[in-house]
């Protein structure tokens, strides 16, 4: 096939839904869109994700809102890459934060943001592409802001579209970390709808396979604030403070945590005002993940935006005393060893990770897409990425596994 199925991506960030179609050999990105907003406080251009996207596909994002950019004005802009051709895939993963959970008041307040779903359907009824892909928050299909992704349902069915929306738990299509997120596929109505669990059927990953300790064990060992010469991005944050380099030092290695601490004796100099309440009240919740290390035999936990700090979550080396360095939490959120982030600072390079699409997912979206779009079902072997740490080994059939597992009638004897 000489000619490549067109992409766009509205919300690029640094390219992790963008890259698995980029690493697809029939996919061409014609068009990406980005504010390079860090968090909701922060003015446009703070996240610095723009670069960091060129560097690794080879196309420069438009600086600009979605909110606001209009989408005929989107398609005068990308006329000379996407030219009079339909387009194929539109990519928009709006941002998640307005849906998540850990955040008290999206149990309550609508979150502003959250209108940007519906406002994919504009874009949709300009480009008319063969398929829509949309990730997001869990929230989006179960949470009490649901009536934005209903309504974003009825637009696209009206305009033609049959949809799927579902979360998953992504450590089950090999990624090294539980995440949970939803996933929506539309498709035109000519075409057959096919999904991840449609792509994977029969055949699953090995559970070590999805473990820290396959991902991230080889990297050699480093200290706190000293890169590794052969890896730039091989470097975790210094300690501003000896108390917490102290206290992560006394946590137990592979899964321990600040809970581990408050029966020793130094308890109560190491351990914050925080934490020390929760244990006089007796219920420490989730609090315990909070100066957490990784587990070597588990999957690591959700990789969030602001995984720059030992103290935002259970994001600590599971032996080493530091925080999981920009290469090693890139690997958890299924990134190639390869890639680039750029940034003024290593803060902005983790939340680039932490909101991005796991490439190791998005490039499996793409052989669904090619399975959509060519009727032909791709080989379970070739939905692997690329300088991922998933094997073509990892892959298991649930036949042979069947088969192996098949016992013989007693009445039936086997000769010897």
């Amino acid at each position: 096939m000489n000619k490549h199925w067109t992409v766009i991506d509205l919300f690029s960030g640094v390219g992790g839904m963008s890259y698995g179609f980029h690493a697809h050999p029939k996919f061409k990105i014609v068009g990406a869109v980005d504010a390079q907003i860090s968090k909701p406080s922060s003015k446009r251009g703070s996240l610095q994700c723009n670069i960091a996207y060129q560097a690794n596909m080879g196309l420069e994002p438009l600086d600009e809102d979605i909110s606001t950019l209009e989408p005929k004005n989107l398609r005068n802009i990308l006329t000379t890459t996407l030219g009079t051709d339909a387009l194929d895939v539109l990519i928009s993963c709006a941002p998640c934060t307005g849906f998540s959970r850990t955040l008290p008041d999206n149990h309550l307040l609508d979150d502003p943001r959250n209108s940007l779903v519906m406002r994919n359907a504009l874009f949709v009824k300009e480009f008319r592409p063969t398929i829509f892909l949309m990730e997001n928050a869990r929230e989006l299909l179960v949470g009490n802001f649901t009536h934005h992704y209903q309504r974003l349902q009825e637009e696209l069915m009206h305009l033609g579209y049959q949809v799927h929306g579902k979360n998953y738990i992504l450590n089950q299509f090999g990624l090294p970390q539980r995440r949970e997120r939803a996933l929506v596929i539309a498709v035109r109505e000519d075409l057959t709808l096919r999904t991840l669990e449609d792509l994977w059927s029969g055949f699953h990953v090995r559970l070590e396979a999805t473990h820290v300790r396959r991902a991230i064990s080889s990297l050699p060992p480093i200290a706190p604030g000293q890169p590794n010469p052969k890896d730039f991005l091989h470097i975790a944050p210094g300690f501003s403070e000896q108390k917490s380099l102290k206290r992560l030092q006394m946590i137990p290695k592979d899964g321990g945590s600040w809970a581990d601490l408050r029966y020793c004796p130094e308890a109560p100099d190491l351990l914050t005002p925080a934490m020390l309440r929760h244990i006089a009240k007796g219920k420490l919740g989730s609090h315990p993940d909070v100066y957490g290390r990784l587990s070597w035999d588990k999957p690591a936990v959700t990789i969030k935006r602001e995984c720059a700090h030992i103290g935002n979550g259970r994001y600590s080396h599971p032996e080493q005393d530091r925080l999981c360095t920009v290469r090693e939490m890139s690997i958890l959120q299924g990134f190639p060893r390869n890639y680039q982030f750029m940034a003024s600072g290593q803060a902005n390079m983790y939340r680039q990770i932490g909101d991005a699409v796991p490439p190791l997912i998005s490039y499996q979206l793409a052989h669904v897409c090619e399975w959509i779009l060519s009727g032909k079902k791709p080989s379970i072997s070739s939905v692997i990425l690329a300088h991922t740490h998933l094997k073509p080994e990892d892959i298991e059939s649930e036949f042979d596994e069947q088969q192996t597992s098949f016992e013989l009638p007693s009445h039936i004897s086997v000769p010897v």
